[in-house]
């Protein structure tokens, strides 16, 4: 029964809509005569529509932010496992026509060289125009069976990049506010002040990000003049650095149908990075780490040089963003469609196929009846070519 309540996603609006096809489509199959004789299928797939149905309803609470996930994966798989039995329970007829689209799924996520594709494929013509065996029927619903598995095993991957980006984003937030928390509470330990040459013998300038302090003993230690949200200044001014790498970066974003907001997770990761990357650089110059840049002469450089190591946090970010974009080009690409039936009956220890034919004799193909009148007869000579008795 449908859920009167309109749906909270996207995505769950396109299931219950498939959903709807499907029940459709199962009270169709059940309606026949023989659907006596295939009720295990009827009521298999019936449990599988309910339960997708159950998980797309499902109100998650305030659990919904780690829930979603769950919920997509439990309404994929039982609506894929539904039409791979409906295969099973159409006619003929809707086989046929249902085979086109069959092998384009098959095409999208098996190998070419995948024997059921190869097979699939050397009987497509056949299905299509009608001449349909009973392994024919098991052979889609095995072909579209396994390219739903590789399907999921795409998106899995694709959800484990992202869980492994939301998890690193967090852990580097984590460092970035605790390295606020404690310049807060100690702003001499973790000192981002300066002190450039110039002013008198007896005088010095202390430069911070917060402040800047002229006239000041010579023995002054800048540290002792570090402000509590120094830090938190650097911190900021970095991650405005890197938002505007975020901002450059989403020429190279493609729109994509792939679950899970990958592009989004790679780009939020850029802007705590690009905080931490600010405060660390600062820290390298202040320790005169980087040759022939070791004080800053005012608070708007440091500032300017934070903004700067922020940006520069795609050095390393980029990283990530190419492996994103890898895996979700990994998702529903087309292999190529040219198989090559010796290959796969190599791997699969069947017979070779005929030399001369474009796809090869597929498993289901009776021999042509040229072939059969070429055969060799004992003598050597080709059957229609003999002259004797």
């Amino acid at each position: 029964m449908a859920s009167g309540r309109p749906p909270r996603t996207a995505w769950r609006a396109r299931a219950r809509a498939r959903i709807t096809y499907l029940e459709a489509e199962l009270e169709h199959e059940s309606a026949r005569r023989d659907a006596g004789d295939r009720r295990a299928l009827i009521e298999g797939m019936r449990g599988h529509l309910e339960k997708a149905r159950g998980a797309a309803d499902e109100d998650f609470g305030w659990r919904w932010l780690w829930s979603g996930s769950a919920a997509r994966e439990g309404v994929c798989s039982n609506i894929r496992n539904a039409e791979v039995l409906l295969i099973q329970l159409v006619s003929d007829e809707e086989i046929a026509g249902r085979a086109s689209e069959v092998m384009a799924l098959v095409k999208d996520h098996l190998d070419a060289d995948d024997p059921r594709r190869v097979r699939l494929a050397l009987r497509l013509r056949s299905v299509i125009s009608g001449d349909i065996t009973a392994s024919d029927r098991d052979l889609m619903a095995r072909a579209l069976d396994a390219a739903y598995s590789s399907l999921d095993d795409e998106l899995a991957r694709v959800r484990s990049l992202r869980n492994i980006l939301c998890a690193a984003t967090v852990l580097v937030l984590i460092g970035v506010v605790s390295l606020a928390l404690y310049g807060w509470l100690s702003p001499g330990s973790l000192s981002l002040c300066f002190s450039p040459q110039g002013g008198s013998g007896d005088t010095l300038t202390v430069v911070c990000p917060t402040a800047e302090y002229h006239k000041q003993p010579a023995d002054t230690d800048p540290s002792r003049l570090a402000g509590p949200t120094d830090i938190l200044t650097v911190e900021i001014a970095g991650l405005a650095g890197a938002a505007l790498t975020v901002i450059a970066s989403l020429r190279r974003i493609r729109g994509t149908d792939a679950p899970y907001m990958l592009p989004l997770a790679s780009a939020v990761l850029k802007l705590p990075t690009g905080a931490l990357s600010a405060f660390l650089g600062l820290l390298l110059i202040r320790g005169a780490f980087v040759p022939g840049l070791s004080d800053l002469d005012s608070r708007a450089q440091v500032l300017a040089w934070a903004a700067a190591f922020g940006a520069a946090q795609h050095l390393v970010t980029r990283f990530v963003d190419d492996r994103a974009q890898t895996t979700l080009s990994e998702v529903r690409q087309t292999t190529d469609a040219v198989i090559n039936p010796e290959k796969v009956t190599v791997r699969e220890g069947l017979p070779t196929p005929a030399a001369g034919s474009p796809n090869g004799a597929g498993p289901h193909d009776a021999p042509h009846e040229s072939d059969a009148e070429d055969e060799p007869t004992p003598d050597g000579a080709p059957r229609h070519r003999r002259s004797g008795p």
